[in-house]
């Protein structure tokens, strides 16, 4: 049979990429090659690109498949888009709910590539759009400030140990204030920046006052959870989100044993940190969060197992006003 449908899966990582072709025929047989490697930088690239066009078929459609892992694919999809080809970018954790679906045990990067292959061929995906040079700003604006404050609490912490060590160092306790001083400075100047950044979009900035009406949910975390999805560009459901973010539960049951359920955590962290302090700041200022969180302890789960239920709350809440372009309305959540 004649194939009707080419796509090349491909596995990255930081140094390298591997590659798989595959064709599916009209009474849908698929058939995959084997792999190819190739180093994940600018020459690589285009030693791939070559190959995969010596691969094409005449008047086949040929779809080049990648996880969003990391930045790590960003050099090829970028590449590939500008040249104008046919690029599917997928969340990890939707591929790895349709590697549940084959009879593959083993896991290694020429299977992950012929997994991505196999997906590609199977699935009709929606095509990867670049993120806006907005998005993209945004996100290097965001991930910066989460470094800083991260800095900035190494040093906070650092004084602590120093203060009730026999003989503090007292000239090392002031070059650590200095430097919590400089990027205490260094945050309020990136969130400059960013406030800055989103108001320059009308139609962004529109949405985002709509989600500032509710409280406990600040700028800062609208701008994170917007950055590490792209503005939920991949984003079809919450359940998707959710998982995305590593706040879906999963439950660890076999035989006898009965495991407590847990939130995955396989997912974006700086999505799943991007909610978390947030979620403690609604549990204060917000009832309809407050509510929910004296609900979860009612009926015996751990306070922190309270604080991910508000924060997986706050993350949905987002998304939806988000989508749906409205303020919040506390009697709707209620």
């Amino acid at each position: 049979m004649v194939p009707i449908k080419q796509v090349i899966g491909i596995d990255i990582s930081m140094d390298t990429f591997i590659c798989r072709v595959g064709i599916i025929t009209a009474d849908q047989r698929t058939k995959v090659g084997s792999h190819q490697v190739f180093n994940n930088n600018n020459t690589g690239v285009r030693r791939f690109y070559k190959f995969a066009l010596s691969q094409q078929i005449q008047d086949i459609p040929q779809y080049f498949l990648m996880e969003a892992t990391g930045v790590y694919y960003e050099t090829l999809a970028y590449f590939l888009k500008s040249q104008g080809a046919h690029v599917i970018v997928v969340l990890p954790n939707k591929a790895k709910h349709f590697a549940k679906t084959l009879t593959i045990k083993s896991k290694t990067d020429p299977i992950d590539a012929h997994m991505l292959t196999q997906m590609g061929l199977e699935k009709r995906l929606s095509e990867w759009e670049p993120p806006s040079e907005l998005m993209k700003e945004l996100k290097l604006l965001t991930r910066e400030h989460l470094s800083l404050k991260e800095l900035r609490t190494d040093a906070k912490n650092r004084i602590h140990a120093k203060t009730h060590s026999f003989k503090p160092g007292k000239d090392t306790i002031k070059r650590l204030k200095q430097q919590i001083t400089l990027y205490e400075r260094h945050i309020k100047q990136v969130e400059i920046c960013i406030n800055t950044l989103l108001k320059r979009d009308q139609q962004t900035w529109d949405k985002i006052e709509n989600i500032l009406t509710v409280n406990g949910i600040g700028l800062m975390t609208i701008a994170k959870v917007l950055a590490e999805t792209n503005a939920f560009a991949l984003i079809r459901n919450g359940k998707q989100l959710t998982s995305y973010a590593g706040l879906d539960v999963v439950l660890r049951e076999s035989g006898k044993h009965r495991g407590k359920t847990i939130i995955s955590k396989k997912g974006n962290r700086h999505l799943r940190m991007s909610v978390y302090m947030p979620a403690i700041s609604a549990i204060k200022s917000n009832p309809q969060m407050k509510t929910y969180y004296d609900r979860m302890l009612e009926r015996g789960k751990p306070k922190k197992a309270g604080v991910v239920a508000v924060a997986r709350k706050l993350l949905l809440l987002i998304y939806y006003l988000w989508l749906n372009e409205t303020p919040y309305d506390p009697a709707y959540s209620a």
